[in-house]
């Protein structure tokens, strides 16, 4: 199998393309869309954004310090493009793309409705790095669009609601599922055999 090397660069593909939402009053509610963003420690929940010094965004976060990660769907990936490639400074997104700024419980940056999951963040520390500066912020409450919660089991369906992600500059929809966590360990049912019927 033949490779080739390649000079050093971002190649963790795909990601997902999330809308941030900013602000403390509607005055400074903006979206900005990224993909440089992840779960960094499940206990206590943090995560993390990285933005660009030059965004109109940034000076947001670094005043508020807060934030809220708007998950993506197929329905909202025109959207999601746009506020990634306009600025705040010319533009109210939420009016521009009919996106309804939501009041959050946590946090006094906005929610955006039409995601199936919003993550309420509190900015911890950040890093500076090079071309992006790292927001390490801790989860103070997710929420979740009933509409995808099974009502008998309480389980959540992410997958009905359409996620899209991010790779290469392409954005796509989320496949077919081909797993679960544990699968290649888990013990397999045998299936009973069949006593012959007598005639």
């Amino acid at each position: 199998m033949a490779k080739q090397d390649w000079k050093p660069g971002n190649m963790i593909y795909p990601l997902p393309a999330v809308m941030v939402s900013v602000g403390d009053k509607p005055e400074n509610f903006n979206i900005i869309t990224i993909a440089w963003t992840g779960t960094i420690c499940s206990d206590p929940p943090m995560c993390y954004i990285s933005v660009r010094k030059g965004r109109h965004s940034y000076q947001i976060l670094k005043e508020t310090g807060e934030f809220v990660i708007n998950l993506t769907t197929k329905e909202t990936a025109y959207a999601t493009d746009w506020c990634g490639v306009r600025s705040g400074r010319q533009f109210n997104k939420f009016e521009e793309m009919h996106l309804t700024p939501g009041a959050a419980l946590n946090v006094k940056a906005p929610i955006i409705e039409e995601s199936p999951v919003n993550i309420e963040c509190k900015v911890t520390e950040v890093k500076e790095l090079g071309t992006h500066d790292m927001f390490i912020a801790e989860v103070v409450n997710v929420k979740a669009d009933e509409r995808y919660i099974d009502e008998k089991t309480g389980a959540f369906h992410l997958n009905k609601a359409n996620p899209i992600t991010y790779s290469h500059g392409h954005y796509y929809e989320v496949g077919k599922q081909i797993g679960k966590f544990g699968f290649a360990v888990e013990k397999k049912k045998k299936k009973k055999k069949r006593k012959p019927t007598k005639k």
